[in-house]
């Protein structure tokens, strides 16, 4: 069980972008929920789908993603460059590319970063060169 702990975020983290694949391709993209929404737009489905639209069309995703990774680089703390990679996987899947993918980058980066310190035992996210 020790062994598979690191690999837990990671595997969220492919959960995460199968449910954004989902997403998008389950109920945004679908054209016959989409001639479904314009027949009876009232629907709890069709509110949600508008929602995720909306979403993605005022660019909410890349900017929620975009200040996930600021927190990952500012706190230097595990759960916080997971949630940046995440939201980035998210934003990147979800139509806003540049802002997804900076955070996707970031996040892993500092999720890297964390989990190498936790290794070594270095608590402050410093690893050291080796000579």
């Amino acid at each position: 069980m020790r062994r598979l702990r690191p690999a837990l975020p990671w595997l969220l983290l492919a959960l995460v972008a199968l449910a954004a694949v989902a997403v998008r391709y389950g109920l945004i993209e679908a054209s016959v929920l989409g001639h479904r929404c314009e027949a009876a737009p009232g629907t709890p489905l069709c509110a949600v789908r508008q929602a995720l639209v909306l979403g993605f069309l005022g660019y909410g995703y890349g900017y929620a993603a975009l200040a996930a990774s600021a927190l990952a680089l500012l706190w230097r703390r595990l759960p916080v460059a997971w949630l940046a990679a995440a939201l980035g996987v998210l934003a990147l899947l979800l139509y806003c590319v540049e802002a997804g993918a900076f955070a996707l980058l970031v996040g892993c980066l500092r999720l890297l970063r964390c989990q190498a310190a936790a290794q070594h035992g270095n608590g402050q996210g410093e690893v050291q060169a080796q000579p």
